[in-house]
């Protein structure tokens, strides 16, 4: 399967559960600083920078400097190449629960 660099680092992403929860609080909120980021976990202010750090590297946050503060948001556009992956599993799945719901009714 040959995969280019950008989408690697996209899943790489999102293989970490603290990313993941980082991506959800910024799909929540229109933008966010990092010191109210680093409230949401147990782990130190470069830690969560660190873990941002990663997302921007795949393309998933951009951030902006207001003052002294960094700011973060949500870019969704690189998820779409999570989606298509994962979307050539749908019609697996869709055949699969439907032979189980024909099967169940059968049983009936």
């Amino acid at each position: 399967m040959d995969t280019s660099k950008t989408e690697q680092n996209v899943f790489r992403a999102i293989a970490d559960p603290t990313r993941r929860e980082l991506i959800h609080l910024l799909a929540e909120a229109e933008e966010l600083p990092l010191h109210a980021m680093t409230t949401r976990f147990h782990m130190g202010r470069t830690a969560v920078s660190k873990h941002l750090g990663v997302l921007r590297d795949a393309g998933l946050v951009v951030d902006r400097t207001v003052g002294r503060e960094t700011r973060y948001r949500l870019n969704p556009a690189p998820l779409r190449q999570v989606y298509d992956w994962i979307s050539v599993y749908e019609k697996f799945w869709a055949t699969r629960l439907a032979a189980l719901h024909q099967l169940l009714e059968e049983d009936k």
